[in-house]
């Protein structure tokens, strides 16, 4: 009847039920943990984090990258920067280090050379080499690469509680001196 007459209100009915019958526990977000995810790869498993719109997860790359003490590139895909991700890929590949490939969904004219990158990856490559991509949903993005990695999804926090603990959780002394 709800959603005949208010389909608006359908969602917050069905988690004010599911809150009240078995627990608040279950409508609630789990925190984005970059190390669950990272714990499921290796060096030829790209690690892709489906973006959503009022989220961004280079903060949390970043923090994890130092926490991990690893060497990072990071390359905002666009016009004309294919070439110098592939160049960062192939350093990062000797080194053991990590690069991250923002917004893969604006290059789609790279993305079958990016498949042929991941393609590429195997055991021959610095056991350390972390291959990390964001992307919005697309119907371009490649399938191989879709099948093969480990994919995540950052959900924007939602509500006064769940900003304030993501807030509170990237905040470290750095940032005060």
């Amino acid at each position: 009847m709800l959603k005949i007459i208010r389909p608006d209100k359908v969602i917050p009915a069905v988690q004010g039920w599911i809150s009240n019958s078995i627990g608040q526990q279950y409508i609630l977000a789990p925190s984005f943990e970059l190390g669950k995810c990272f714990k499921d790869s290796n060096q030829m498993t790209p690690l892709l984090i489906i973006l959503s719109s009022g989220s961004d997860p280079v903060t949390d790359f970043l923090k994890f990258a130092e926490e991990q003490q690893k060497s990072t590139s990071v390359c905002s895909l666009g016009q004309g920067q294919g070439p110098k991700a592939e160049k960062m890929i192939k350093e990062q590949q000797a080194r053991g280090g990590w690069v991250l490939l923002q917004n893969c969904h604006l290059c789609v004219s790279w993305l079958p050379e990016l498949e042929r990158i991941v393609e590429e990856l195997n055991d021959n490559i610095h056991r350390d080499f972390r291959l990390w991509l964001t992307s919005m949903p697309s119907g371009d993005f490649p399938i191989s690469i879709l099948q093969n990695g480990v994919k995540m999804t950052i959900e924007p926090p939602k509500g006064l509680r769940n900003n304030l603990l993501r807030t509170y959780g990237n905040l470290n002394d750095k940032v005060f001196i």
